[in-house]
């Protein structure tokens, strides 16, 4: 072991696939990057599917990448950990072969007219008036559709499993998975971080045979070994230890170096969060769960913008053909000229405001929400809108760490930010002047690699506990501290009109919602 002394961490993610080398101080030592091409695909609006094969493919390839790369002695690599996207589902067979495509986490489907559930908890939910979120629950669960739908699919179903659980099999030939990945619409205890007893409700609205999901290991214990096939595939030596980590939220938190409820996590990626570690389990949105964490026993407290950082992706493809067409000629990423068009917008847009609800939800907010841009006046162009985008976000994650403090009683005192919107520094300033708080990025951008590299160094012995091991793995990069002029306009702004305009707007968005059918 003496000579082992490197981590891999293989992080797969919406975007791409990745396979991340790191040292035991946290470095990256090196990277190999496959992209997803297209991500998902989609047969019928709403849905989002992937070739399980896809994932696995990408994996052997970034691995084998790095083992091409001079700077990466494989001989020296100690253990293997995975961190995946949240919510992709993959029904197996008993050979651990998909069944079906996967349905991904953007996959938009519902199964509407389930049975309400009956009997005591029936009752119970009627009493205190959670039918419709019962019924929400099981519109959106993917076991339901696929029990509905694809009969002959459930019937084969051996594992059902997250992506996660997935690739572990690939890699161990192992039906398990990590405590810490368990997020989705599946009979989980999010309170004792485990499969639900038999009698939750979760197993009357997700009926299913408990033999169908896989054995759940703590982070930072030994899911399996890599076998020698995956090592033919991968060149992953045969053999070494794949250690239990996390869902790439929760090991962006501590890859960020935030461990305790003062030190807020904002996660600028697709869907756009704000987390905390906490070792209660502390609901800041009633009914709806804090996750695991990356670490034994804690949770991740959370509240999310499902649409998040999307919305920079949404601007480009509807306002940003000048600059996607400069970007291409001169080889520059369009949101890099991005930054250009906001430098002489003034903090607050001249007036514009933003309310991101793009993508309703089911408490935060209502399913009834939709998006709102008010204060438009002839002086205002794409630059005050692109510069609103990035305000209301930050808006929305702001209200979301108030409520985190209401339930914690434990201030948020620092900020830490990952995901791709912390390479933008108009967002990060933006993010320190409306939070007025420092705000502060990663030594590295791949957090959410280096949060599953701190769990395998400390399943692996290299540091004695997580506080050990992200003290002496995280750093602090560049801090942006908050303007205070700027802050003040901000503080306004929240607080007389952000705040106001859900409750204000909220009975025209269920008149539209009758009018239009839309969302259902």
């Amino acid at each position: 072991m003496n000579n082992k002394d490197l981590l891999l961490a293989i992080d797969n993610g919406t975007q791409s696939m990745k396979a991340l080398v790191f040292d035991l101080e946290g470095q990256l030592i090196a990277a190999q990057i496959v992209p997803f091409k297209p991500p998902y695909f989609s047969t019928h609006p709403g849905w989002a599917e992937q070739d399980p094969e896809t994932f696995w493919k990408a994996l052997c390839e970034a691995c084998q990448g790095l083992w091409n790369q001079e700077k990466v002695n494989r001989e020296r690599i100690a253990g293997v950990s995975i961190t995946t996207q949240r919510g992709t589902i993959i029904n197996v067979d008993e050979k651990g072969e998909p069944l079906r495509p996967c349905m991904h986490w953007l996959d938009q489907r519902k199964t509407h007219g389930q049975l309400p559930i009956g009997g005591l908890w029936g009752l119970i939910f009627k009493l205190i008036n959670m039918g419709d979120t019962i019924a929400y629950f099981q519109a959106e669960a993917e076991a339901n559709w696929i029990r509905t739908y694809q009969p002959e699919v459930w019937r084969k179903t051996h594992k059902y499993l997250l992506l996660s659980g997935y690739l572990t099999y690939r890699l161990t030939e192992k039906f398990a998975d990590s405590v810490g990945c368990q997020v989705g619409y599946i009979p989980f205890d999010y309170k004792n971080l485990r499969w639900a007893s038999g009698w939750d409700w979760k197993w009357r609205v997700l009926p299913m045979d408990p033999a169908l999901l896989p054995e759940l290991i703590t982070p930072g214990e030994e899911i399996g070994v890599i076998t020698k096939n995956a090592a033919i595939d991968t060149g992953i030596p045969a053999g070494l230890p794949l250690i239990a980590a996390a869902a790439d939220k929760a090991c962006e938190v501590i890859g960020s170096g935030s461990l305790d409820s003062s030190i807020g996590c904002l996660s600028y990626g697709t869907t756009a969060t704000i987390n905390v570690t906490h070792k209660k389990y502390v609901e800041a949105i009633p009914l709806l769960p804090p996750y695991p964490s990356a670490i034994p026993g804690y949770h991740t407290i959370e509240v999310q913008i499902y649409r998040g950082f999307w919305m920079v992706s949404w601007f480009k493809k509807e306002f940003g053909y000048q600059e996607c067409q400069e970007a291409a000629e001169n080889g520059l990423e369009a949101e890099t000229l991005f930054e250009k068009l906001i430098e002489e917008i003034p903090p607050g847009s001249m007036g514009l405001v933003l309310q991101p609800y793009w993508s309703p939800g089911l408490k935060l907010p209502g399913p009834e929400a939709k998006g709102a841009i008010i204060g438009f006046g002839d002086v205002h162009t794409r630059s005050h809108l692109y510069r609103s985008i990035l305000e209301g976000l930050c808006y929305s994650l702001r209200e979301g760490k108030e409520r985190i403090e209401k339930k914690t009683k434990i201030p948020i005192t620092s900020l830490r930010v990952s995901g791709g919107g912390s390479q933008s520094k108009s967002a990060m300033q933006i993010t320190a002047d409306i939070f007025g708080l420092p705000t502060a990025k990663s030594h590295i951008y791949e957090t959410s690699g280096l949060g599953a590299a701190i769990d395998a160094a400390v399943g692996l012995g290299f540091h004695t506990d997580f506080e050990t091991a992200v003290k002496a793995m995280t750093h602090v990069g560049n801090v942006y501290e908050p303007n205070l002029k700027n802050h003040d306009i901000y503080d306004e702004l929240y607080n007389d009109v952000y705040k106001k305009m859900y409750k204000s707007l909220k009975p025209f968005y269920n008149r539209i919602r009758e009018i239009t059918g839309y969302p259902k």
